[in-house]
């Protein structure tokens, strides 16, 4: 896995200026529940989802359960797990405190690459969630980097009870480099991963059905990728109905 040298918040896409980008910024953008928002596919994100069934799930226990730097240090479960991948800084932390509505839960940072071990969360008895190192930037040591980015791979190589990966991408800067390697790695692995968009509140709904729709072209050359994107912002709370009713159908019953 190359590492691209780059802060997620701070590096534009090619051709974009984040200053032009923010005053772009659609502060009427409504991807909420039962928003009629396509993914570029003609499918509806939240097309045939039970909503309720997501709400009932994150509305009752969330638990953080240990942090992992070695592989012996994983825990032993047969609760299905859901990791959650993506670039540093790409707002893994602050997804996982929206979609169980605690605001510490998982820890947050502005320094890209600060959180380094593999972090699990227990949902009420039938869920596992974890919360992976970032990639592609860190302010670290090059040795402290290769060493987590070892354990990642180690863990999504090596977990039968992984029912899915949640590949986490900027909308502000789409797929790059360093995301389509992780894309390649999981489908020649098997791991069946979905792409979730991010700070969605950042970018225009034009500029975000665009995203969505280049994407999802992308999508259909990778084996392993799930065929519809989420789109979310965990700061406004959009998607984040839609993200938990999709996880609640990959739990134990």
């Amino acid at each position: 896995m190359a590492d691209e040298n780059i802060p997620e918040d701070d590096t534009p896409a090619p051709g974009r200026d984040d200053a032009a980008v923010e005053q772009q910024a659609d502060p009427e953008l409504k991807v909420t529940q039962g928003s009629d928002l396509s993914d570029g596919s003609g499918q509806n994100p939240s097309e045939g989802l039970n909503l309720s069934a997501g709400k009932r799930l994150f509305s009752g226990s969330c638990e953080f359960l240990l942090s992992a730097a070695t592989p012996d240090q994983v825990p032993a479960s047969i609760l299905p797990e859901i990791a959650f991948a993506g670039r540093s800084n790409v707002g893994k932390s602050s997804l996982v405190n929206a979609l169980t509505g605690r605001k510490t839960l998982a820890r947050t940072s502005n320094t890209p690459g600060r959180t380094q071990l593999l972090n699990f969360f227990e949902v009420g008895d039938r869920l596992m969630i974890v919360d992976l190192p970032g990639y592609g930037f860190a302010q670290a040591p090059k040795k402290d980097v290769e060493a987590w980015t070892r354990r990642t791979r180690s863990y999504l190589k090596g977990r039968p009870q992984l029912r899915r990966v949640l590949l986490l991408i900027d909308s502000r800067h789409g797929l790059k480099t360093v995301d389509r390697e992780i894309m390649a790695e999981l489908d020649k692995a098997a791991v069946s991963y979905q792409i979730i968009l991010t700070k969605i509140d950042k970018i225009k709904q034009g500029a975000l059905r665009e995203l969505m729709t280049q994407t999802t072209e992308e999508l259909k050359r990778h084996v392993a990728a799930h065929p519809i994107i989420l789109p979310t912002s965990a700061a406004k709370a959009l998607g984040i109905a839609e993200l938990r009713a999709h996880l609640s159908s990959l739990t134990l019953t």
